[in-house]
């Protein structure tokens, strides 16, 4: 929802007469027909727009109340904002090595912005940690290596996973994988000696 105090520069307890006065000032500067170029005065009619818009909502008090009301309103975020915080708050969480709720934000951040590589991954690694959810761990990294193919990174946790569980012969595939990606990496370099893999 626009601001459109913020629009026209007044407070929101400002009075009608300042609210008029700012609107004049603004429309006298920003009017499209003081703009020549094309694409610019297309963005100053979309402005303008929106500045007559607060005007005409602030300067009568009846729109002024109902929009004021609404503004006072929660505003649902957008799910790609919300999945940010669910994975901030995973963060917080591991570093307070509550590893339950990690695993639970990150699913909240995977289930809202499923597009979103790096939440798949650190769901996987998070998951990884526990060996009975061994299978969805696998899903999640190899959903995050499909999301993001220039990334080695979840090739290389999933070979340290297939490590750990001593399927040396899938580590094997994903370490290539990973080193085809990221040929100086130290960690890949270590795990393909250890499980016999070409560099």
């Amino acid at each position: 929802m626009a601001d459109y105090y913020e629009i026209l520069g007044v407070s929101r307890d400002a009075k009608t007469a300042a609210i008029r006065k700012a609107y004049f000032a603004l429309a006298r500067d920003r009017h499209p027909d003081r703009v020549t170029d094309p694409a610019a005065r297309a963005r100053a009619e979309v402005e303008f727009t929106e500045l007559t818009a607060a005007f005409n909502t602030l300067s009568n008090d009846k729109t002024r109340a109902e929009y004021d009301t609404e503004l006072l309103k929660p505003q649902a975020r957008p799910p790609e904002e919300q999945a940010q915080q669910a994975y901030e708050g995973a963060l917080a969480a591991a570093k307070a090595k509550d590893f339950l709720k990690v695993v639970e934000l990150l699913s909240v951040a995977v289930h809202l912005a499923p597009r979103e590589a790096r939440y798949h991954e650190a769901l996987g690694r998070n998951l990884a940690t526990n060996p009975g959810w061994t299978r969805k761990a696998v899903e999640a990294l190899e959903t995050a290596a499909r999301l993001a193919p220039g990334s080695a990174t979840p090739h290389l946790e999933l070979a340290r996973l297939y490590l750990g569980q001593g399927l040396k012969i899938r580590a094997r595939r994903a370490v290539e994988q990973a080193l085809k990606l990221a040929p100086e990496n130290a960690e890949a370099r270590k795990i393909a000696a250890e499980v016999g893999a070409s560099s």
